[in-house]
């Protein structure tokens, strides 16, 4: 019987994770609402341009002149886009436990966001403390739950699928990084994750 390989490499989801989402529904609904925006003609607009945010085609600037800044507004597209950075906050108890585990453990990050949020959040919550590389959509062009992502993000870390474990909220990502040999948890807690790590030999 061949040996079970022991999980060398973690990947994680960022958004739900090790922070909160950065600009899912309930941030996007908090944000139309304090600018007074139409919340379904925004929806409308936010719909057709999303994908291709998070896929780095276009940028953030030019999603907002899609979705908010296509007719005048009492507001600037900075103090937008400043609330929009304000969404995001640190999963601490998460954040600590991901210190705990790189401390000579190779990690990165595979997400869907857009670029500029997308650096914003690692440079504002210390990402880099811990994270190799990240794998972002968009840089890589493709989207969880696309298994070409996690394929190509296992790639670019040289790895073989029974070393990687990818940790992620939503269940569909889950499944879909389980379906290309990937083993994979879906993040609860903390607590819950580090337990879950630790059945697969991975200690903190």
């Amino acid at each position: 019987m061949d040996k079970v390989q022991q999980p060398q490499v973690l990947f994680w989801d960022i958004g739900g994770v090790l922070l909160t989402n950065g600009w899912d529904r309930d941030q996007r609904a908090g944000v139309v609402a304090r600018f007074g925006l139409d919340a379904a003609e925004f929806g409308e607009r936010h719909k057709l341009v999303v994908s291709e945010l998070e896929l780095g085609r276009v940028s953030l600037d030019e999603y907002l002149d899609q979705t908010v800044f296509y007719q005048p507004r009492d507001f600037s597209k900075e103090s937008f886009r400043a609330a929009m950075y304000g969404q995001s906050q640190p999963n601490l108890p998460t954040l600590a436990l991901a210190r705990r585990l790189g401390q000579g453990r190779r990690m990165y990050s595979l997400n869907n966001e857009g670029d500029d949020l997308n650096a914003h959040r690692i440079d504002t919550f210390g990402l880099r403390e811990f994270l190799l590389g990240f794998f972002t959509s968009c840089y890589l062009g493709v989207m969880k739950p696309n298994p070409a992502i996690y394929r190509l993000g296992m790639q670019l870390a040289h790895i073989s699928a029974d070393q990687a474990v990818m940790i992620d909220d939503r269940i569909q990502n889950v499944e879909a990084a389980r379906r290309t040999g990937m083993r994979a948890i879906q993040y609860v807690s903390a607590a819950q994750l580090e337990e879950e790590l630790a059945a697969m030999g991975i200690e903190s």
